[in-house]
């Protein structure tokens, strides 16, 4: 039987999706309009590219603020009413949304794990972070990739590396790194799914809190604009995020420390891993927690509890 979905537009009403202008962020901003576009044909749907902090910085993103560079000035033209609809990677967006916003929907997530990635015309047979050769120069931006690539080899040198995925590409096919380390589903997105030598299992490199998932910000008390973001709404996926958003927000998401979470759904269960480490990765602090997916929230606060009782507390507080 044929699944009729609710008119919620009117003929030709006009709808702004504000988007980053990175080739990434225009590939899920249009994901959202494709997917908005079938949903409710009678939507004039268009995309506002809008540049952030992140989009015209340089520096590390460390040094530069790290959450919120790339959501402020998506999240200011939604307070405008500039926008309507803004798209973010999830894992970019702070866990405490401005006062006037909301978090409205979380997309079903593409491949949440890390990618290694080697210069083209690599021979063959490297397929892990152990099969880099010892002294290997590995390409990061991400304090949580480098703890954890680290930690597994200490032996490898990481060097910084910031610019879109085609730059970043770039710099590895001329020889400055021997392998970079990149989001999968980003790789994936933009067709470059080719690219990628190895993925990274999530128990050796837990991913970012929401990495590979999309999430759609509207202001709050906007019933129309969060019905439709509704409508891109994947509802394991968000609950699996919320909980590991939970965790970060309690652990305190402004801190620099690489922090790590990765929740999986089965059935009517929520498995939830999460971890801190120190920024060179000498030190790391694993653990995991197990539940009712209906509580993400509750899993995610008690996990932080349990991160902080191993020795997170100590490692947060040199992090300061």
């Amino acid at each position: 039987m044929k699944t009729v979905l609710p008119t919620l537009a009117k003929m030709n009403e006009r709808v702004v999706i504000g988007s980053r202008g990175s080739k990434l962020a225009l590939a899920q901003a249009q994901w959202a309009l494709a997917t908005l576009s079938l949903a409710q044909p009678a939507l004039d749907i268009q995309i506002e590219v809008i540049k952030t902090t992140g989009d015209v910085k340089t520096e590390p993103l460390s040094i530069i603020g790290g959450k919120g560079v790339f959501t402020k000035e998506l999240e200011e033209a939604l307070l405008d009413r500039r926008i309507d609809l803004a798209v973010h990677s999830l894992k970019d967006l702070p866990t405490i949304v401005p006062e006037g916003l909301a978090l409205a929907a979380v997309s079903e997530r593409e491949d949440p794990r890390d990618a290694l990635v080697l210069p083209k015309g690599s021979p063959p047979g490297c397929e892990s972070l152990a099969d880099l050769p010892s002294g290997a120069v590995v390409g990061t931006s991400s304090p949580r990739r480098l703890a954890q690539a680290k930690y597994l080899r200490p032996d490898i040198e990481i060097k910084e590396l910031r610019g879109n995925v085609d730059t970043r590409l770039r710099k590895l096919d001329e020889g400055q790194y021997d392998a970079i380390i990149l989001a999968a589903a980003g790789l994936r997105r933009l067709g470059l799914g080719s690219r990628i030598t190895a993925v990274i299992a999530a128990d050796q490199m837990i991913p970012a809190v929401g990495q590979g998932a999309i999430g759609i910000e509207t202001r709050d008390g906007d019933t129309h604009a969060i019905e439709l973001a509704r409508l891109l709404n994947h509802e394991l996926t968000q609950l699996a995020c919320t909980a590991e958003r939970a965790l970060l927000r309690a652990l305190g998401g402004g801190c620099q420390l690489p922090i790590a979470a990765h929740a999986v759904i089965h059935d009517r269960d929520l498995h939830l891993v999460g971890l801190v480490a120190s920024r060179d990765g000498s030190q790391m602090v694993r653990e995991e927690v197990a539940g009712q997916r209906a509580e993400p929230e509750r899993l995610g606060a008690t996990l932080a509890n349990r991160l902080l009782g191993g020795g997170a507390m100590e490692l947060l507080a040199v992090g300061q």
